[in-house]
């Protein structure tokens, strides 16, 4: 009773801010979302349906595009009220019941450390990033990733179930399917369907000028930033697909299940087809190698259905074949591609190298400071760089690179690890491996784009390391012998 009072006072507080600070028809529509709200209170304010909210909004709403019409001072952005919303909760359940129990993060220290390297650079440098009035940009860098990667501690915490856990990959899975269908359309009617949706939802459009062409025409964005974010996206989300052929609830038939997460992936590729990335075709190529060496049989299975599809997608779309995946056999083409503009703000990538390093030698252990490099604006002191790796290595120096190596090769390292020696049950060895793969992938994209400044991949993966710490500590307990890693016994949620 208590709790629907109060439930009931906090929607009615929306509904009446919704009154005053919005026009008639956007508080119309708020009125009737708050009605719908209470009406569905006892199903929507739950755990397991905010984990879907947050992934739902992470997939479809595009970030940067978009914002609240609420006047906070700032652009109130879905996922940034999604995510402090339910960090919110989660200290109000902590504090409040007594039955709530962190559950293990496993990456709390190598976040914590990646965390801890980029202060170490800010703080090194604060002085003069002080002077240059770059302080700021500094702080609110490491307070976004801080936020962003927050995310672990937010899905690990909503995991409960295997049941749960599973309907959840496979939403994630046909969620990218979507994209890649959607991504089509895009590439066919240069009409992005994602950003209309400020037409019947209550959003505020940001920006909707981006376009990039390549292959005879318009480059897929969908949901994404930029269209090799959204194939590193697909990428990600494949190792996912291949492990719900054999492990998803649903379909139940074996032929049928494989049959379809077939097709999720094909889609799927589609998708990266419609984006014209070759960054996602190194990354599909290195996440095959990495299965190849470990699971050496998997991979040639693999190989044996991709072929097939790679062969139709050339019949269907050989100017997209030849611009992602011919043209990387061209190694003196690729050469001189990453090599011109020369001096310019967007030269290529090879070009960077070395007006690089001879800035990282002037300051290699604690670089120039996070956020001293602006590439974007009237402010821009940098070029655009197309590597997060070398970009943090500026920044940041050695010591960002240590962090980085914490936050994703370790993780990867451990995830192999246990996906090779641990006494857990079949379907959480390979899903770990699967994310292991997943995880391979991303860090290796991070050498062609500045991944941090494209949020849905790196919001992703901070969902793919919950679930993973999920499939490495839940019931871990029930599992005979010793398992692989010591820290699978529960932990501090934040890792100190």
């Amino acid at each position: 009773m208590t709790a629907d009072i109060v439930i009931a006072v906090v929607l009615g507080a929306i509904a009446i801010a919704s009154i005053i600070f919005l026009d008639p028809l956007l508080a119309g529509g708020a009125l009737l979302a708050v009605s719908a709200l209470f009406l569905l209170r006892r199903f929507v304010f739950t755990w397991p349906s905010m984990l879907f909210l947050l992934g739902g909004v992470v997939m479809f709403i595009p970030i940067r595009r978009y914002a609240l019409p609420i006047q906070v001072g700032f652009a109130l952005e879905p996922f940034r009220a999604v995510i402090a919303g339910l960090l919110i909760a989660l200290a109000v359940a902590a504090f409040a019941s007594p039955s709530f129990r962190w559950k293990p993060v496993v990456w709390g220290w190598p976040i914590a450390i990646f965390l801890w390297t980029m202060l170490a650079s800010l703080m090194f440098n604060g002085s003069e990033l002080a002077s240059t009035a770059l302080i700021g940009a500094g702080l609110s860098n490491i307070t976004q990733l801080a936020f962003m990667l927050s995310v672990v501690l937010i899905v690990r915490q909503l995991l409960s179930t295997e049941r749960l856990t599973n309907i959840f990959l496979m939403f994630l899975v046909i969620s990218g399917a979507i994209l890649g269908l959607l991504a089509l359309y895009e590439r066919i009617s240069r009409t992005n369907v994602f950003l209309l949706l400020g037409n019947f939802l209550p959003l505020t459009i940001l920006r909707d000028d981006a376009e990039s062409l390549r292959a005879g025409g318009a480059r897929a964005y969908a949901s994404s930033q930029h269209p090799i974010a959204l194939s590193v996206v697909f990428c990600m989300l494949i190792p996912l697909a291949i492990y719900l052929m054999k492990f998803a609830i649903w379909p139940r038939f074996e032929i049928s299940r494989r049959i379809f997460y077939t097709a999720m992936i094909g889609l799927m590729l589609v998708g990266l087809l419609a984006a014209i990335s070759r960054t996602g075709v190194v990354v599909m190529g290195v996440m095959w190698l990495f299965t190849l060496v470990l699971r050496p049989r998997l991979a040639l299975i693999l190989a044996a259905l991709g072929l097939p599809m790679v062969v139709v997608a050339g019949l269907i779309f050989p100017k997209n074949i030849e611009s992602m995946v011919l043209s990387l056999l061209d190694i003196e083409g690729v050469v001189a591609s990453q090599t011109t503009s020369v001096g310019m703000a967007g030269q290529g990538r090879l070009a960077d190298l070395g007006p690089a390093f001879q800035e990282v030698a002037v300051n290699p252990w604690f670089g120039t400071g996070l956020g001293s490099r602006i590439v974007v604006g009237d402010n821009a002191n940098a070029y655009i760089l197309d590597n997060q790796w070398l970009g943090t290595l500026m920044e940041t120096g050695v010591l960002g690179v240590i962090g980085l190596i914490a936050l994703l090769v370790w993780p990867a390292v451990q995830m192999t690890r246990f996906a090779f020696t641990s006494n857990a049950p079949q379907s959480r060895v390979f899903l770990v491996f699967a994310i292991a793969a997943s995880t391979v992938g991303y860090l290796t994209a991070m050498f062609f784009y500045d991944a941090f400044s494209f949020m849905q991949a790196l919001l992703l993966l901070a969902i793919l390391y919950a679930v993973a710490a999920w499939a490495m500590t839940e019931g871990a307990e029930t599992w005979s012998g010793d398992t692989a890693l010591s820290h699978a016994r529960p932990i501090p949620a934040a890792g100190t």
